[in-house]
């Protein structure tokens, strides 16, 4: 793929990566392609900056709006390392499917990726616990007022330099039990990253802030019985005599960093199942004793302990308030693996 290349006259101000936060700073440039006539054209790089769209753009009105979620980081010996770009590249092209979006195919999408991390290579933290996050997205462009699928798309790409998701750090964060609201529903958008499937979870999201919480605790949509994810990422908690964690069932989003885990427990000979959980379950666990520890993963985070669960009649505290044992080895395991500390065995690593 020849992808034209147009470099920025006016490079945009550096932060330091103290500073950072989450998705507050963008690099110098941007990925776009657009989809017209049944084909991808016009694959560039060009300065980052406004998109142009007519008004009646089919996802103002429609939401065909799919994206992922990745990142590069810079190893200790300076090399940039990019995680599971094709599990990323692989996952959008079964979003793309549900959402009667064309596919971008997998060659190409990590073509898009390594070129424009490459050309704002000096936009990759060199600080422990900083990364640069990538955002490759695909929105239907197409200007109608019709409810089908567009016939014209653009995908693009941009990147920004992140540090920590939470402002908590790597710190227990409290969680609010979502009884009212859900997140998907089976038969939904719920298994893949669409767009309308965060707008939905706002509202939720802002309450549980209100009363003091970092996110909500998602449970089904049939009864609310049982516990779906933590927040914008999958969730695990170990039990006593295994580590559980729900199982995909088109609700629920197959994580990257979910995969991880899963493959490190197994690699470690821990007991780990993929199965239903109920918050009833959890709930008496804790009460016997025997629930130990519960975390969130993902790629914004990573790994993050949870410290508390709240509902609207009783409040379980985890890990005394510290992070869990199991918690902090996967995270520290993880960490190396992305940042060069540890060989990578499982070939989640792409160097550039």
């Amino acid at each position: 793929m020849e992808i034209e290349i147009l470099k920025t006259k006016a490079p945009r101000a550096k932060v330091p990566a103290d500073q950072l936060g989450f998705g507050k700073v963008f690099s110098d440039h941007q990925f776009m392609m657009d989809y017209t006539h049944g084909r991808w054209e016009k694959p560039r790089i060009e300065p980052y900056g406004p998109l142009m769209l007519e008004p009646g753009a089919c996802v103002l009105h429609y939401s065909q709006c799919l994206f992922e979620g990745q990142k590069a980081f810079r190893a200790n010996d300076g090399k940039i390392r990019l995680f599971r770009p094709r599990f990323h590249a692989q996952r959008m092209q079964q979003g793309t499917a549900r959402l009667c979006m064309p596919s971008v195919p997998e060659e190409m999408f990590l073509e898009s990726v390594r070129k424009l991390v490459s050309l704002d290579s000096d936009w990759v933290p060199d600080a422990r616990g900083a990364s640069l996050y990538i955002r490759p997205t695909m929105i239907g462009t197409e200007s109608f007022l019709g409810v089908r699928p567009a016939e014209k798309y653009l995908f693009f790409i941009i990147t920004c330099p992140v540090g920590a998701y939470y402002a908590e750090g790597f710190n227990p964060v409290k969680i609010w039990v979502e009884e009212k609201y859900i997140r998907s529903a089976a038969g939904g958008l719920g298994a893949i990253k669409a767009g309308a499937n965060y707008a939905s979870s706002l509202l939720a999201a802002v309450e549980a802030k209100k009363k003091g919480y970092s996110q909500v605790l998602w449970l089904d949509a049939h009864d609310h019985s049982h516990v779906e994810e933590v927040g914008t990422m999958n969730v695990f908690f170990r039990f006593k005599n295994e580590i559980v964690t729900p199982p995909l069932g088109g609700t629920i989003l197959n994580g990257a960093t979910r995969d991880c885990v899963l493959q490190l427990l197994r690699s470690w000979k821990l007991p780990v199942n993929e199965r239903p959980v109920s918050i009833e379950e959890i709930q008496a666990a804790f009460d016997k004793g025997d629930l130990l520890e519960a975390f969130g993963s993902g790629t914004a985070a990573v790994i993050s302990p949870i410290g508390e669960l709240a509902t609207k009649s009783r409040k379980i505290a985890l890990s005394g308030g510290k992070v869990g044992e199991l918690t902090q080895k996967l995270f520290d395991e993880i960490s190396a693996i992305q940042y060069g500390d540890k060989p990578d065995t499982f070939g989640w690593v792409e160097e550039l």
